[in-house]
């Protein structure tokens, strides 16, 4: 327990040109060693291939993907007395259910074959939105876990 007192919850900022904070947590996850204008320029040229493909708003797009890929219920490993782990069911809130689905978004992406990270991330993003792809089939397995364990639900 903290003996300073509770720290103050800080609101994420928004991106500069779509002026969205959505935009700017999947661009804080794509970054890597601190590169963020090269993670905006991924993002950017991901966001002009959607709308190239799809003709549509693209942040619509991201929107619809990360609320089609965010878990409800996910599993926790849990050890009892006698030694052996149990992977028990727990419900996710929906901060951590966004950041999961952003997480699993870009790893699925960063599996798919292709050129570079932009075009990657612009199919893997319309996929989900549609309703398929490599996040979908991650969230459809983690449910699919939960439900297995769904006795287990009193250890939580």
């Amino acid at each position: 327990m903290s003996r300073r007192g509770t720290a103050e919850k800080r609101t994420a900022k928004s991106d500069p040109i779509f002026r969205n904070r959505l935009v700017n947590m999947v661009v804080k996850r794509i970054m890597k060693d601190g590169k963020k204008s090269l993670a905006y320029q991924i993002l950017y040229r991901a966001v002009k291939k959607i709308q190239q493909k799809t003709e549509t708003n693209p942040l619509l797009v991201l929107r619809q993907a990360i609320r089609r890929v965010t878990p409800n219920i996910g599993v926790k490993t849990r050890r009892n007395k006698k030694g052996s782990t149990r992977k028990v069911p727990i419900e996710i809130g929906s901060k951590q259910g966004r950041a999961l689905a952003i997480r699993w978004l870009l790893e699925s992406s960063q599996k798919r074959p292709g050129r570079n990270m932009a075009f990657k991330l612009s199919s893997e993003l319309v996929d989900a939105a549609k309703g398929s792809g490599g996040a979908i089939h991650k969230k459809e397995a983690t449910h699919r876990m939960a439900e297995a364990n769904r006795a287990l639900a009193h250890f939580r």
